[in-house]
């Protein structure tokens, strides 16, 4: 299948990493790259040889540099939902996208950018928290019981399960005393 693709579209195809982060470096610099990537390569001691190294090593971070490249400075638009699944090197783009003139982009527009997110992610940890205590309150509400459970749903280790969630069997208590005999349930 992969036979019959053609990848030549791709601004990644036949770009090295060094060549592709010398192009981005040159044109926004490594203040603007940190601000945008949040990645720390770009901000203590940045220089070229250092940051290839670490993109080499770390495969999140060459992606997210190699997304920066494709939709930023290529100003391609943005992968459809199948497509921003995989690698950015492996992506498809469509014949009729043609790559435009870099973005303008500025750390006041970084700072903004990152706002809005921590916003969007702060109101969704709370529907996420709100969803959560509804569930508990419904579990604790079942007919079916009211085991205690912590916030994860999981049942508490004074029940009749162990720590490490089977059945504990119980062991035969010895002829001195109550205390449990460890070899009560050995088998002759």
């Amino acid at each position: 299948m992969n036979d019959k693709i053609n990848y030549k579209n791709n601004p990644l195809n036949g770009v090295g990493l060094k060549q592709m982060l010398r192009e981005i470096v040159d044109h926004y610099g490594f203040d603007i790259l940190y601000a945008y990537l949040n990645i720390n390569c770009f901000k203590n001691n940045p220089s070229l040889e250092s940051a290839v190294k670490f993109l080499k090593k770390t495969q999140w971070a060459r992606e997210k540099v190699e997304a920066f490249y494709m939709y930023e400075y290529k100003s391609l638009p943005r992968a459809s939902a199948d497509q921003f699944e995989l690698p950015p090197r492996d992506r498809i783009v469509p014949d009729g996208d043609v790559p435009g003139e870099p973005a303008e982009l500025s750390i006041e527009d970084a700072e903004e950018r990152k706002a809005t997110k921590a916003r969007k992610a702060a109101e969704w940890d709370a529907q996420r928290r709100s969803s959560r205590s509804d569930n508990q309150r419904r579990r604790s509400s079942s007919p079916w019981g009211g085991s205690s459970s912590d916030r994860n749903g999981r049942r508490d280790r004074n029940d009749d399960r162990g720590s490490w969630g089977r059945a504990e069997k119980k062991s035969k208590t010895s002829s001195r005393g109550s205390k449990p005999d460890p070899w009560g349930n050995f088998k002759k």
